[in-house]
């Protein structure tokens, strides 16, 4: 099957899309083929910036130290100081709920192996596992940055999703997101393109269209 311009699927499922009260995502699936996902190199995991933005709230948690989180409070959702690690990791169940309603997060490098130990459990599963900064930076064009992206993240799975905007955005708007995604994607595997057997474009609640 030829690759269909990429408005033209996400007009065609966003038009197929049953109403619901609440605004649904659309996301793609992506099918890959001819690769061994055993071997740890082969899987996807990657944050990807979306030119058109997730069209919903991303939320951001960054840890670090007093003068590195007074650069990001206003822009960071959540901030959590090195000495309220201990108390942030001591509930594991409210860690869990607190982590599953962060999208990204980030920490100052010293901190990640006390992260590790406290917290690994939670954030490595999730793969949330935060991304290192420099400490004394200023990572505010990163916070803004993530709070457009999205994960990608294959694990051992030959089909996997990615959100790719949401039904309120123009399909214009949401093919060009897809765009994005899929040139990361491509860019990411052993031999590109052709490691890709199918991808479908969706609503949350529609039905799947053919893309590639």
């Amino acid at each position: 099957m030829a690759d269909r311009p990429s408005v033209e699927a996400v007009a065609e499922a966003l038009a197929k899309s049953p109403e619901r009260t609440f605004p649904q995502t659309v996301e793609i699936a992506v099918n890959l083929k001819d690769l061994d996902l055993s071997v740890p190199k082969n899987r996807l995991e990657d944050e990807v910036p979306l030119p058109n933005g997730r069209g919903k709230p991303v939320r951001v948690a960054v840890f670090g130290s007093p003068e590195l989180l007074q650069k990001v409070r206003g822009v960071a959702d959540v901030v959590v100081a090195a000495n309220e690690l201990d108390d942030f990791a001591k509930d594991k169940k409210a860690a869990r709920k607190a982590v599953n309603r962060i999208d990204f997060f980030l920490a100052e490098a010293p901190l990640m192996p006390t992260i590790g130990r406290r917290l690994g459990v939670v954030l490595g599963p999730r793969g949330k596992m935060p991304r290192p900064v420099a400490p004394g930076s200023d990572p505010t064009n990163l916070v803004n940055a993530l709070k457009r992206s999205i994960r990608i993240r294959s694990k051992g799975n030959r089909t996997f999703h990615a959100p790719v905007g949401t039904q309120a955005m123009p399909p214009e708007k949401i093919a060009q997101n897809v765009d994005a995604v899929l040139n990361r994607i491509v860019g990411k595997l052993e031999r590109g393109r052709t490691n890709i057997e199918s991808v479908y474009v969706k609503t949350t609640m529609g039905p799947a269209v053919r893309l590639w």
